[in-house]
């Protein structure tokens, strides 16, 4: 970190970087997709499949998709699936080049800004090969932290130049200033986390650009100049809140407490400062814990004495405060006051806020060791023991994220004293369709948490348990578990509604009935209760009260094409004559179709049940044929056999395929 001796060119250096930070994530590209959220950016999301063409843009425009507005990360992740396809590597690689890219132009803009090449380079490097960046970089969906983290560096790096022209009086400079906007609106489409650079680029104007100063000469014309930005910032923050609040992700009061965000937060910050300084035991999941008073005053003490100390130091170290406060500000969007899923902090909420701590290092222990050659050399050696401990640590990390089992395996192993954490764990299994690790981090929760846990955590594992055993079959398992969370908290609806699948499943749909009643009289407004009452009347032989079941469903879900689907089946079909109803049939069973772009043959099945007892037997014949055709081309032969079945009476003059 020394900055005597030969400087070598900026792009030998730029070039050295990048073979070290390619050196250590060469085996990234050997890693899989994950089954967290790449499905959801990737692997099952169709909208992404096809291409980059005027549709797929619109869509990505358009698209609240994942809770967030990020168009930039959506068209990254379509051009890659159009170049490799459900070939991880290339994903991997896309990624990895972005976040080289990142750790060469953060050197730059540190040189360019500093003069000190030594520092600026051993700082890029830190950032670039630390064990706290694999998450963002090895994890697919997580493309929106390198890809805006990209357009964040040329924000910088553009006002640096807008600054440098508007001191030498270059006339050009209301270009820069542009095109640190565009780049900073384009940074903020591809994640919005990006909202703290206004504050950064007031903290790069204090240190190292010397514009600003705190005290009487402070000058308001600086904060006027981040105006434009500021307001990018609010918009770009309005939509993500509404978007993750109408998407259910932003967690209410009720799911985690005031007091815990608080008690979090300067505990999260402390927390993070160490895996800086020491990266072990990182984990894809951090689950929240309750913290003691002394835990978090200590936490406070600490931040409030660092932060005394830097303000202290700002005249004759600047860089102290602008790294603290770089360090701070930026976390703080994913510090947990608003709080997003269930997670207490994460290793990518990190990627670019800790550059500020090596910022600190790397400038103090320079200035600390300055005009005295040993502890100068000491300094050198310690920075390149730092350099060599990440290269070491860093692809022991990428390990864990090499597959799916690998990276469940190691959060399950860190949280394994922790219920609460192995609790979410095993909901992110489950949403994943990894029912079997579901269930183990559920029985490991419950074990963990004994009988001295609240009853509603104790009732909502045991119900969730069941869940994970009934994907895998183990029905009576299943209804064991249901019957213990019933016990622990006997006003559960979930429970009672799952109870009722789990009797579905086993071919009791009489029970299931009983399950599901008692399920709405806790919650008359779920859809998806009425929806599962309704079929399980029809297995009773009991049309009417089913289609009032269906009905119910359509006005809380008009969406629900399954519903909507198995009315128009009773309405066109039914044997009791009087509860027919063939146009409504057509209508509904229309609409469904037109909802899956007429490519679900089970629901065209039904549209031509419809027709026929409608009377129109040509269209009836017509469509059957195209669900007939339909259901071979996605290789379900047994449903192809059955519309067969149907085209022939409608062949033959006959308007059947009545119950």
């Amino acid at each position: 970190m020394t900055e005597s001796g030969t400087r070598p060119p900026k792009w030998l250096v730029c070039a050295l970087l990048g073979a070290v930070v390619l050196a250590v994530y060469a085996q990234a590209l050997q890693c899989a997709f994950v089954n967290l959220d790449d499905p959801d950016y990737v692997t099952s999301n169709s909208d992404i499949q096809h291409g980059l063409n005027w549709h797929s843009i619109k869509w990505a425009l358009t698209t609240s998709h994942g809770a967030n507005w990020h168009p930039l990360t959506w068209v990254s992740h379509i051009i890659d699936f159009q170049l490799y396809g459900f070939k991880p590597a290339g994903h991997h690689l896309t990624s990895l080049l972005l976040h080289l890219a990142n750790a060469a132009l953060l050197f730059l803009l540190l040189n360019r800004t500093t003069g000190a090449l030594w520092r600026s380079a051993w700082v890029a490097a830190v950032f670039g090969i630390h064990p706290l960046r694999v998450e963002s970089v090895v994890w697919v969906a997580e493309r929106k932290d390198v890809l805006s983290t990209f357009f964040w560096m040329l924000t910088a790096g553009s006002y640096v130049c807008y600054v440098d022209h508007l001191k030498r009086h270059i006339s050009n400079f209301k270009f820069f200033y542009a095109l640190a906007l565009v780049f900073f609106a384009f940074g903020l489409m591809a994640k919005p986390m990006l909202v703290t650079l206004p504050f950064v680029l007031l903290l790069l104007d204090y240190w190292p650009l010397g514009r600003l100063e705190f005290g009487p000469r402070f000058s308001w014309g600086l904060i006027a100049e981040k105006i434009p930005f500021l307001l990018l910032a609010a918009c770009s923050s309005a939509i993500t809140f509404v978007l993750q609040n109408s998407s259910g992700v932003v967690a209410s009061l009720s799911t985690v407490s005031l007091g815990e965000r608080l008690a979090n937060i300067p505990v999260a910050y402390v927390r993070y400062l160490a895996k800086i300084f020491w990266p072990s035991r990182l984990a894809v999941f951090y689950g929240f814990e309750h913290w003691n008073f002394y835990q978090v005053a200590g936490a406070v003490i600490l931040l409030g004495w660092i932060t005394v100390w830097v303000v202290r130091q700002r005249r004759v170290r600047p860089y102290l405060a602008v790294g603290w406060f770089w360090f701070l500000g930026m976390l703080v969007p994913t510090i947990g006051l608003v709080q997003v899923g269930h997670q207490s902090m994460a290793d990518r909420y990190s990627y670019l806020p800790s550059v500020g701590i090596s910022l600190m290092a790397a400038w103090g222990l320079c200035e600390w060791a300055a005009h005295r050659p040993r502890l100068l050399q000491a300094a050198g050696t310690a920075g390149v023991l730092a350099l060599a401990a990440c290269a070491a640590l860093t692809p022991r990390q990428i390990v864990f994220w090499k597959n799916p089992d690998a990276l469940f395996a190691r959060a399950a192993d860190l949280s394994d004293q922790d219920c609460v954490t192995c609790y979410n764990i095993g909901c992110m299994a489950m949403e994943q369709g990894n029912f079997a690790r579901a269930a183990r981090c559920f029985e490991r929760s419950l074990k963990v948490a004994g009988k001295s846990a609240p009853k509603s955590f104790l009732a909502r594992a045991e119900n969730d348990l069941g869940c994970a055993l009934l994907e895998q079959g183990r029905v009576p398992g299943a209804i064991s578990n249901f019957e213990s969370a019933l016990v622990l908290q006997p006003a559960y609806p979930q429970a009672y509604y799952n109870m009722g699948r789990a009797f579905m499943t086993n071919r009791q749909p009489d029970v299931a009935v009983d399950c599901f009643q008692r399920a709405l009289a806790l919650d008359s407004g779920a859809a998806e209760i009425h929806y599962k009452l309704a079929n399980a009347l029809v297995q009773l032989g009991r049309p009417a009260e089913a289609m009032a079941e269906y009905s119910k469903t359509l006005q809380l879900r008009p969406a629900l094409d399954e519903a909507a689907n198995n009315l128009a089946w009773l309405l066109a079909t039914c044997s009791d004559r009087s509860l027919r109803d063939g146009a409504k049939a057509v209508t509904l069973a229309r609409q469904a179709s037109e909802h899956g772009h007429d490519q679900n043959p089970l629901i065209l099945g039904t549209l031509a049940a419809a027709y026929a007892e409608t009377g129109q037997l040509s269209e009836a014949v017509a469509t059957a044929q195209r669900a007939r055709q339909l259901a071979l081309d996605q290789n379900n032969p047994a449903l192809a056999r059955m519309l067969e079945s149907q085209l022939r009476q409608y062949q033959d003059g006959d308007g059947g395929a009545h119950q």
